[in-house]
């Protein structure tokens, strides 16, 4: 073959199996230090896969490493565990449910709702008397305000003759000068707002011409009188006591013995009442409530007057007996009025409470005591 055939052979490009296997046309295999052959036995061999632990008793799937009888017996486990904990749960919720009810049905408060919406009354409480004492305020003019409304128109439910706008707007001047005036001014406006109101309801009843005894007509100027005094002007009361140094400490001070006293109250009656304390006025509270009462407002001035008032013990003592005396006798009062209006509670505003006012009862007639005893048990004052 001519030199030339063997230049056009050498020119021609290896096919792609010639190129695969390393092998040219003419069988002589390709050498290139580069490329070395591929050597199959220098592989390492492939290392053993994991046996799996098999429990004692079973033989293990030489396909499956894992047993599906295991994985059923597992779930059915779980199954049982979760349906064990949701009957535990169901028969808690039930028993709690049957003793709830029982507790309505001896005390008629929903003890659930009522510890609910307690916590969170005095969540709002504590948080606006601890940071910044000014945010009371709006706390107290809301109380007053919606305390005033439930009265008026408990008041006129009953037949009475309560003018309720004219309430409200004398009770939001005597609430806010008590905290933004002077302290003797709040007499000032006291006697502002119930003149206020009896004018408003004499001359209403002047156009009105409906023929209304004068005996009616006068025992209507009297409550319009005596709503201002029994809430806006017990809760000015209280913000005057806030507006002296440290008052914001009496305040929540005073705000706890009378909440002591009724949950001690409530807790002793529950667990050992059997005698009636004022059967004609309010049958469900006893002599071993009020005994609880006694322990426990008590015990709760001593423990405030050292560790928040900075009091001696006697100065507790004397500030927890002057609270339970007028938290106890504010509740027979609301009482008394609740019977002689011919309610069960104020309104239904506060689920397991009744309304706002019943649960005010306590707590407003003590903001007298507890500003006196400022003035006379405070170290830091100077009369």
């Amino acid at each position: 073959m001519s030199d030339e055939s063997r230049d056009a052979d050498e020119g021609t490009p290896l096919t792609r199996r010639d190129a695969r296997d390393g092998v040219p046309s003419d069988g002589v295999p390709l050498a290139d230090t580069a490329f070395p052959t591929f050597d199959t036995d220098a592989i390492p061999p492939r290392p053993p896969l994991p046996t799996p632990v098999v429990a004692a008793g079973t033989a293990a799937s030489g396909s499956d490493p894992l047993d599906t009888a295991d994985h059923n017996a597992i779930r059915e486990q779980w199954r049982a565990a979760r349906d064990e904990f949701g009957t535990h749960v169901s028969r808690a919720r039930d028993q709690l449910d049957q003793a709830n009810e029982r507790i309505k049905q001896r005390t008629g408060r929903d003890l659930i709702l009522a510890t609910l919406i307690g916590l969170a009354f005095g969540a709002a409480l504590l948080g606006s008397l601890l940071f910044v004492k000014a945010l009371f305020v709006p706390f107290a003019l809301a109380a007053a305000l919606l305390g005033v409304y439930e009265l008026s128109r408990a008041l006129r439910a009953s037949g009475r003759r309560v003018d309720v706008v004219p309430q409200l707007i004398a009770a939001a001047f005597l609430v806010l000068s008590a905290y933004f005036a002077e302290s003797w001014l709040s007499w000032v406006m006291l006697f502002v707002a119930v003149a206020f109101v009896i004018v408003w309801r004499l001359m209403a009843q002047m156009v009105a011409k409906d023929g209304r005894t004068y005996g009616d007509v006068l025992a209507d100027a009297v409550i319009s009188g005596f709503v201002q005094i029994y809430v806006p002007f017990l809760a000015g009361v209280a913000l005057i006591l806030l507006e002296q140094e440290g008052g914001q400490w009496w305040v929540l001070s005073f705000i706890a013995i009378a909440v002591a006293a009724d949950t001690g109250a409530y807790a002793a009656g529950l667990a050992f009442g059997r005698h009636p304390m004022a059967p004609k006025i309010s049958p469900k509270k006893t002599w071993e409530g009020f005994g609880g009462a006694v322990l426990a407002s008590l015990a709760a001035g001593v423990l405030l007057a050292i560790f928040l008032l900075d009091l001696p013990w006697w100065a507790g003592v004397i500030f927890g007996a002057s609270i339970l005396l007028s938290a106890t006798l504010g509740d027979l009062g609301e009482s008394m009025l609740k019977r002689d209006l011919g309610i069960k509670d104020m309104s239904s505003w506060l689920p397991g409470h009744g309304g706002l006012l019943d649960r005010l009862d306590s707590i407003l007639p003590s903001t007298v005591p507890a500003l006196c005893l400022y003035f006379l048990l405070s170290p830091w004052v100077v009369l």
